[in-house]
């Protein structure tokens, strides 16, 4: 029994560096917290011997615009046809963003508007009310920072940027399970706070969470 535990151990462990991760920042600027938790969840995957790559919305150059709707599709910028092939590639997807105003930033949500396209990541069907889901087999997390404590989010708000981008983006599109870490408030914490949540972010980093 507990060489079988250990072989199993083992064959989860080789499982889990086997996958490729995607890892996505999606604040706007470089400096900021969501950096430094991109940055702590990355050092866990070199930790492990993990497989990733990283976005950083803020060095594509690429029009947040969508400016037709999908009457017509325009042109996509060389960054953004390399994260569409990064994602079709990925097996796990890890956002970083700040919740703002109950939503997200305007240039992920811009990156998100241009590259989940219909044909792309879902295909609409005659007489079927939903599309298919052309991104299914994937996992996702999102860690998204606030300066609203969980527990008004959820109750009072209903939790309006994850309810969002969760079931109304990565689920939609087929990316599931899609896990949460929620760390708020980040107005006015201490620095053993965001020390603490640096360390939690490099250890789900370690187990490909």
């Amino acid at each position: 029994m507990v060489y079988s535990q250990k072989f199993q151990s083992m064959t989860n462990s080789k499982q889990l560096k086997n996958k490729k991760v995607l890892v996505i920042n999606g604040h706007p600027d470089p400096e900021s917290y969501n950096a430094a938790l991109t940055a702590a969840y990355m050092k866990g995957l070199e930790i492990t011997g993990a497989d990733y790559e990283l976005i950083n919305l803020y060095d594509l150059n690429f029009n947040p615009n969508l400016k037709y709707g999908y009457r017509l599709i325009s042109e996509l910028e060389p960054d953004l046809n390399k994260a569409i092939e990064q994602i079709k590639e990925a097996d796990h997807i890890v956002w970083f963003f700040p919740m703002w105003w109950y939503g997200y930033p305007a240039l992920m949500k811009g990156f998100v508007d241009r590259i989940f396209l219909p044909g792309l990541f879902f295909k609409y069907q005659n007489g079927k009310s939903f599309p298919d889901k052309l991104l299914k087999g994937k996992t996702g997390r999102i860690v998204i920072t606030a300066d609203t404590v969980r527990w008004y989010d959820r109750w009072f708000m209903k939790s309006p940027a994850i309810q969002q981008f969760k079931k109304g983006t990565l689920q939609f599109v087929g990316i599931s399970p899609v896990k949460v870490t929620y760390i708020a408030p980040i107005k006015d914490s201490t620095p053993a706070f965001r020390d603490k949540w640096l360390q939690k972010t490099t250890e789900l980093g370690h187990r490909l969470a």
